[in-house]
């Protein structure tokens, strides 16, 4: 499978969980992009770790240092699994994995290389010596009480957008 299909499958697949997955070329795209999200957005928790994260452009007014108080988190993940569509949430590098998993909605930033065909192929790149702790996180929290009343963002966010890139 080539990175492209991948990327389509991937993104395809995200859909279908009910996230809301963008593809874009290049930081002004994804800026573009968190424009919109950013409006909406009381505050903004974005850790400016990685280089796709320092080029998030958020007005001071609303960036926040704290991701426990923030509406929404920008960050970018580990990578992703195109055959379910979910994201890698990973400890790697100091990153702290419940960032996004806090906040009312959860921009994920993916580098299109990496994103792995199968769950398989993502533990099999791990070598040996994994992350100590890896989350997969698959569309927006869902869950349902015994009668099926669906109630959407109790154990996760809310609303889950995904910039590929």
């Amino acid at each position: 499978m080539t990175r492209d299909e991948r990327v389509d499958l991937f993104m395809e697949n995200a859909a279908k969980v009910a996230a809301e997955p963008v593809r874009v070329r290049d930081a002004a795209g994804m800026n573009a992009v968190l424009n919109g999200i950013l409006e909406e957005s009381d505050s903004v928790y974005c850790p400016a770790v990685t280089e796709k994260e320092k080029a998030v452009e958020i007005p001071e007014q609303k960036r926040s240092q704290d991701y426990t108080t923030a509406s929404t988190c920008v960050e970018e993940v580990f990578g992703g699994i195109a055959e379910t569509g979910s994201l890698i949430c990973s400890s790697a590098e100091g990153k702290t994995v419940q960032a996004g998993l806090l906040p009312l909605h959860h921009v994920a930033i993916v580098a299109e290389e990496h994103i792995f065909e199968k769950l398989d192929d993502f533990f099999t790149s791990l070598g040996e010596a994994p992350p100590t702790n890896i989350t997969l996180e698959t569309g927006p929290s869902k869950t349902a009480d015994i009668e099926l009343t669906l109630t959407i963002g109790v154990h996760g966010p809310g609303r889950l957008t995904i910039i590929v890139y």
